[in-house]
């Protein structure tokens, strides 16, 4: 079997890959376990790391360590590209694939699946489930949303802290291109009834200038103050986002355009609440990537999760009734929140995006229902306790 990592990094990417590991050294119909580095273009390469190597304590430490341990990519692969990696599966005899990633990864798992087919090469095809944005259709939650999330609403809790203690207006950039799921966990960091953030501005939602300035300036009058969670993919009414307009118009092969790496769209923010909001001290933060690999504030559920739908993966391929699947990740019936993992066509994956429910919006628009906290609660765990006067 050959398996990568692709798409962004997450806490707990590498959970999925030992998990899958773990389950497939048990089989005897598996024999070399192949780790490809940097996702496709590490297939195309011949650059691939012996899975059966290393000892069961080494991979434990890999699981636990953030960041794709395999390297990543954001390669589509094309006809051309299928073509040379079946060449070099036939010669390595690989009959088993998995692709970690979100839905750009899914589908171009997909591509590589619906390839051997029409090239008549006989190969099991899965995606392990990973994205911070949580936006996979096939699942009720994804492996490594809870840790993003957890991390999000950590250091909204102390932008928190900090905003209480010198005043003014904070407004936080946080990733979250088409989906605000992860934005939107920047709630779970209310405890008190004055707790920031005041409010979360997600990519559902039509943004505009005047609210925003509107809303502030409602927020400092009843709090004296005010802490601003914002996607980084709010849009106007012409569904563009704003940041991509500020951006250089990077794109990746899957076309989306990035905006991670700049702060752009929280300087343009603070200074139009400079300008129009009567602030005088306004400070805006982008976390960017900080996001995606922090060390020591993974989400317990996360990690147990990410892991269990490696395993679930190599045990669907083995099993076969699916020869292109995804493993979709629900939410077992019951008070208790539980887990429940099932194989589902690749294609319900791939490409296509989910966004935050309705239910989940507060109708101001600016915030999120308790609906949506508790749905995410589970996901992130407990939170460090803070106290204020």
């Amino acid at each position: 079997m050959v398996i990568a990592q692709s798409g962004g990094p997450s806490m707990v990417i590498n959970q999925s890959l030992v998990g899958a590991v773990t389950e497939a050294r048990k089989s005897s119909r598996i024999g070399k376990i192949l780790g490809a580095r940097h996702g496709i273009l590490g297939i195309l390469g011949n650059d691939y790391i012996d899975l059966r190597k290393p000892t069961a304590a080494k991979l434990a430490a890999i699981a636990d360590t953030p960041s794709s341990a395999l390297g990543s990519c954001r390669k589509k692969p094309t006809a051309d590209d299928c073509r040379q990696i079946f060449e070099a599966f036939r010669k390595l005899d690989v009959g088993y694939f998995f692709y970690i990633g979100g839905n750009d990864s899914a589908d171009a798992a997909r591509i590589v699946a619906e390839e051997a087919e029409k090239a008549n090469y006989p190969l099991v095809v899965y995606h392990i489930p990973k994205t911070i944005d949580n936006d996979l259709r096939s699942c009720d939650h994804t492996p490594g949303f809870g840790s993003a999330a957890r991390f999000v609403a950590s250091a909204i809790k102390g932008d928190d802290l900090d905003n209480r203690a010198l005043g003014g207006v904070k407004i936080d950039i946080i990733m979250g291109r088409d989906a605000g799921f992860l934005t939107a966990a920047s709630a779970l960091a209310r405890v008190e009834p004055d707790d920031g953030p005041h409010l979360i501005y997600l990519p559902e939602v039509p943004f505009s200038d005047e609210k925003f300035v509107k809303d502030v300036k409602a927020a400092m009058k009843k709090f004296g103050r005010c802490v601003c969670a914002v996607s980084e993919g709010i849009r106007g009414k012409d569904g563009v986002p704003i940041g991509a307009k500020l951006g250089s118009g990077e794109t990746d092969s899957h076309g989306n355009v990035q905006m991670s790496g700049t702060g752009a769209l929280g300087d343009a923010l603070a200074r139009l609440l400079k300008a129009k909001a009567d602030v005088k001290r306004v400070r805006a933060d982008t976390f960017g990537y900080l996001q995606r690999s922090f060390p020591g504030v993974a989400s317990k559920t996360d990690q147990k999760e990410a892991f269990a739908a490696g395993q679930c993966a190599v045990r669907a391929a083995l099993k076969g009734e699916l020869t292109k699947g995804t493993i979709a990740i629900l939410r077992a019936k019951g008070k208790k929140y539980q887990a429940a993992f099932a194989p589902q066509p690749i294609a319900n994956a791939a490409k296509y995006t989910r966004s935050v429910p309705k239910e989940y919006i507060a109708k101001n628009g600016h915030d999120v229902t308790p609906a949506f906290v508790e749905y995410a609660r589970p996901l992130v765990g407990d939170l460090p306790k803070t106290a204020i006067f």
